[in-house]
């Protein structure tokens, strides 16, 4: 990066810093992006003088809101309610809803300028937002959760719509929070309409729409391997995280020839070193879906496996992780591990689980490395293609769905070949999805005027 394009950037983030002081998850984020966009950026005047990036990393709207709720002992809790509608330059809003203890202001307008750029890398006509709140479902019962929902959704439903703004599930947030979150959508708005994302089959979901964002990634991920002539077969994966996403990559990954021996929760992580089956994948989705048990139950029902608490499971030895937890989950240290442990391929399920310092040290050590607005865009594209089946009244099939959503993916591994791949061959992930997403965000923008 020559001085020029240096200083751009440092001036960039200083003017961000100052206008968002303490944020430091959406700091992280815009400095992701602006390293890898501002070369771009300063061999194209025009995009300087019309300021697009400081616009892009100006949400076009912030809404914070309180919601209060009872709970079954009939005391009163007051929680605090986010969306922040980042840009809507190619479409209506797209985003998940978070119901997680950590939810703050900071967290969800990173998570909202990230997704514009996953958004925008689908391919498909969807802007970027996030929304959520700092009430975690996890230890209440059905009505209390049921009664949440419904306060959150009586302000969230002034500010969404098919058109306007579409939500959808992330973490805390599953099918049994979407049904009481559209319920009350509708009961309000008197309408039937494709406003959420993750909805049940019965009544407007896509198939495949829970498996999405892991098979994405595993599709992902197969393209990477595939450009140094390697596959899932063999493989020894490990994975992080129990949810939906962690879920699904594990069992993709099983399914593609991969040893998958690991999986957490917040508590800690199991290692089984014969590897996850079918019978074991059954379990989880039993314990984690339908019990909302806690991982450390698996190492007790299955001999062999080892459960560790407090711990994440990068000092495992492998040939691929996969982060599918939560944000800055891979730390130096994670890193420096990964790199001993002959790990040849980092891919993100989560959204910007690797610190900055983490990345570096990946790279340099000349492992494949993927961040999630390019490894995890199968869960949005995916929501994506429910909306098209909702707005035509129709329900595909889950070989039509998955062959959509592995063409998608394929879409945006090249996208990220043409923009990533360095002079000496080796690709730039971070960079290739950052320019890609980019220059789709700001020609919309361009065409659009100043708005």
């Amino acid at each position: 990066m020559d001085k020029f394009t240096q200083n751009y950037v440092e001036g960039f983030m200083a003017d961000v810093i100052a206008k968002n002081p303490g944020e430091k998850e959406f700091h992280q984020a815009v400095r992701e992006v602006v390293e890898s966009v501002a070369p771009y950026i300063t061999s194209y005047p025009h995009l300087m003088d019309q300021k697009i990036l400081e616009r892009i990393v100006e949400p076009e709207r912030v809404i914070m809101f309180r919601v209060p709720w009872m709970d079954d002992r009939g005391e009163i809790h007051i929680n605090r309610g986010y969306r922040v509608q980042c840009n809507s330059a190619i479409g209506p809003y797209k985003g998940g809803i978070r119901f997680h203890a950590s939810v703050n202001l900071s967290i969800m307008k990173f998570l909202a300028f990230e997704q514009t750029f996953k958004n925008a890398l689908t391919t498909l006509p969807m802007g970027g937002a996030k929304g959520g709140s700092d009430f975690y479902p996890r230890g209440h019962s059905d009505a209390e959760v049921m009664r949440f929902c419904q306060s959150f959704m009586t302000e969230l439903s002034r500010h969404i719509g098919a058109d306007t703004d579409v939500p959808a599930g992330d973490i805390g947030v599953g099918g049994r929070e979407i049904g009481y979150l559209f319920g009350q959508y509708k009961r309000l708005r008197d309408e039937f309409s494709g406003t959420l994302t993750g909805k049940g089959l019965a009544w407007g979901g896509s198939l495949l729409r829970p498996e999405a964002t892991g098979y994405g990634l595993c599709y992902f991920t197969e393209q990477m391997l595939a450009t140094r002539g390697e596959s899932f077969q063999g493989k020894t994966v490990i994975i992080s995280g129990a949810g939906n996403v962690a879920q699904y990559a594990a069992q993709k990954a099983m399914r593609l020839g991969a040893k998958v021996v690991t999986l957490s929760d917040s508590d800690g992580f199991i290692h089984d070193p014969e590897g996850l089956n079918e019978e074991k994948m059954a379990y989880v989705f039993e314990l984690k879906n339908i019990r909302r048990g806690r991982i450390k139950e698996y190492a007790a029902k299955f001999p062999g496996s080892t459960y560790y608490p407090g711990e994440r499971p990068w000092r495992i030895p492998c040939d691929i992780a996969l982060p599918c937890a939560t944000q800055n989950e891979i730390e130096k240290a994670d890193a420096e591990a990964l790199v001993k442990g002959g790990c040849r391929c980092v891919a993100e399920g989560a959204n910007m689980p690797t610190t900055p310092e983490a990345i570096r040290i990946i790279q340099e050590a000349g492992l494949l490395y993927s961040p999630g607005k390019a490894s995890n865009a199968g869960g949005v594209a995916t929501s994506g293609l429910e909306m098209s089946q909702n707005s035509m009244r129709q329900h595909w099939t889950a070989e039509e769905v998955d062959g959509y959503l592995r063409r998608i993916m394929q879409d945006i591994h090249a996208a990220c070949l043409k923009y990533g791949t360095e002079p000496d061959g080796t690709v730039n992930y971070v960079k290739g999805a950052n320019i890609a997403g980019f220059i789709k965000v700001a020609g919309a923008m361009v065409d659009q005027g100043l708005v």
